[in-house]
């Protein structure tokens, strides 16, 4: 039976006693598992999502990867709540302030018109009101 991709990744890292590139990673697999360019260029995305979710490997940053036996928890442990403090108020309140515009402007559907609105959607016929409605 044919070796999977990421035994021959483990394979290599095991053999190298130390963190590799991916590119030398790469490289060594597609050289043992005999991958065309073509065969490699559709298998790499996938390969590199299931070397992230394999519990046997680590990234160690910078691209480098290494087998997470050789590494204890602290050292390549990341606590996301660093990683995403910074980003996540940003985006928030750029998404909050885009989430009340949208509500508003779907709400503005439902509310019934009062005097001032009246008068100037009166110009407008009928059609005209429903069709915008629709647009919304």
């Amino acid at each position: 039976m044919a070796k999977s991709l990421l035994d021959h990744a483990y394979d290599f890292i095991n053999q190298s006693k130390g963190q590799v590139s991916f590119k030398n990673l790469w490289a060594y697999i597609c050289k043992a598992a005999d991958l065309s360019e073509e065969e490699a260029s559709k298998k790499l995305a996938g390969f590199y999502t299931n070397l992230m979710l394999d519990g046997r490997f680590v990234t160690l940053g910078e691209n480098q990867w290494d087998l997470r036996e050789r590494h204890t928890f602290d050292k390549v442990h990341i606590d996301m709540k660093d990683v995403y403090s910074d980003v996540e108020s940003d985006v928030n309140d750029d998404a909050e302030e885009a989430d009340e515009d949208e509500e508003k402007e779907y709400n503005k559907a439902f509310e019934e018109p009062n005097e001032e609105n009246e008068e100037e959607e009166g110009s407008e016929s009928e059609e005209e009101r429903i069709n915008e409605e629709e647009e919304r």
